[in-house]
């Protein structure tokens, strides 16, 4: 079994999918799965890297990037190029760009969708983008929805659940990566005060600005810590509101001191509010090191499935204040419910959360889901056309590649 995964980016550019990606490739790898890795590059140059765990990564050149969406023809003409040598394709969505290639090159091989979340910012591109994002759906082998929660309320994969699998996300254990030295620092930093952990990048969707606006309640003994790309464009609110004191902005944090954050900490917060917070893993990082969290029940989303209420951390209404306040205070107030949820939230991480369990399930998918697409087909723009696109050579037409191929 050969896997090609196909995705906006790759590390070293980290997102919550790119992470999921890298997690996902290494450990199939590792389990003998031989696993590659297609993506978008930043420039506009094509590079093809060699990582040390035996898999190569092709990073295609991108022109532009409009409505988060990377604009690349090279992704096409690389998958065009690459895609003969593999029984299946997996696709992080959302990405256009990826669906555009499939629609034209329509592979032989098996497709799998990874659904890590609707497209809700977009209203006006989806519009346009929705009968090619219908056709994918239709074509897929397979689904991964990282919750049920998240499949049930999801337009798209709600009529279609007999392609899903639940697979939640899981991460890598990397405890073994924390600093003692870097987590007394941190700690020596704030002595006497009860730390609270935020990441995320300064979307709005984030609700950093309710945690800010939080701090006005929380008691003066806890001290706020927020980190992630752009996160200091709050600098300004904080002022505004007096809350220097009770807040540190981090800016984006070093992976390589990531995990002594977590192990610093006293209690983990994600404050998003909005569905397009599909799932949290930074909440899936934090129950990993033993921390509680505190996060919004937000309707159709997978983060309160992640974190079960008074089990391994607390739940809040969205965009409130006052709730997610009173939810710090009582955590940080009680070390005796703290380190029960501590425990739990470990536990939990240990028993569904791991990227061992995620690698696991996903092989599981792919030998299990059998193709429910018409493979015989003639492509309406199949290899030869994309080929002859790229070399500027007369294409020919879906007729005539279908005479080509029973003449073979």
């Amino acid at each position: 079994m050969k896997i090609i995964h196909l995705g906006k980016f790759y590390p070293p550019e980290y997102g919550g999918i790119e992470t999921v990606t890298f997690d996902l490739v290494e450990g199939l790898n590792n389990q003998g799965v031989k696993t590659d890795v297609l993506c978008s590059n930043k420039g506009t140059e094509t590079k093809v890297d060699l990582i040390n765990s035996g898999y190569q990564v092709i990073r295609a050149g991108t022109l532009a990037v409009i409505n988060s969406t990377s604009i690349s023809l090279k992704l096409i003409s690389e998958l065009n190029k690459c895609i003969h040598q593999y029984d299946a394709i997996h696709i992080h969505l959302p990405n256009p760009m990826a669906n555009l290639a499939i629609w034209l090159i329509r592979p032989d091989c098996k497709v799998y969708l990874h659904w890590h979340s609707d497209i809700v910012k977009q209203k006006h591109m989806l519009k346009l983008y929705a009968p090619w994002l219908r056709w994918l759906i239709k074509r897929a082998d397979g689904i991964v929805a990282t919750s049920q929660q998240y499949a049930d309320s999801s337009k798209w994969l709600s009529p279609n659940m007999e392609k899903v699998s639940i697979i939640p996300i899981g991460v890598a254990d990397r405890i073994k990566n924390i600093s003692s030295a870097l987590v007394h620092k941190i700690r020596s930093e704030h002595k006497n005060k009860k730390i609270v952990l935020s990441i995320g990048r300064s979307a709005a969707y984030k609700g950093i600005s309710y945690l800010i606006e939080a701090c006005k309640y929380t008691n003066d003994d806890i001290v706020v810590l927020i980190g992630g790309p752009g996160v200091e464009t709050f600098s300004d609110l904080i002022k505004k509101l007096g809350l220097e004191y009770k807040i540190k902005i981090l800016g984006t944090i070093a992976d390589q001191q990531l995990a002594s954050y977590y192990a610093a900490c006293d209690i983990f917060c994600l404050p998003s509010v909005y569905r397009s917070e599909a799932y949290g893993i930074v909440q899936v990082e934090a129950m990993s090191f033993s921390k509680p969290v505190v996060s919004c029940d937000i309707s159709g989303s997978g983060v309160s499935w992640v974190n079960e209420h008074e089990k391994s951390g607390l739940l809040v209404p969205p965009s409130d204040p006052v709730a997610l306040a009173n939810a710090i205070n009582k955590l940080c107030g009680d070390d005796v419910l703290r380190n029960k949820m501590a425990l739990y939230a470990r536990h939990r991480f240990e028993q569904e959360l791991t990227a061992e369990k995620m690698v696991k399930k996903t092989i599981r998918m792919y030998t299990e889901k059998m193709p429910v697409f018409e493979k015989n087909k003639p492509a309406i723009f199949g290899a030869e056309r994309i080929e002859a696109l790229f070399n500027n050579e007369p294409a020919l037409s879906a007729r005539q590649i279908q005479q080509k191929e029973s003449a073979n």
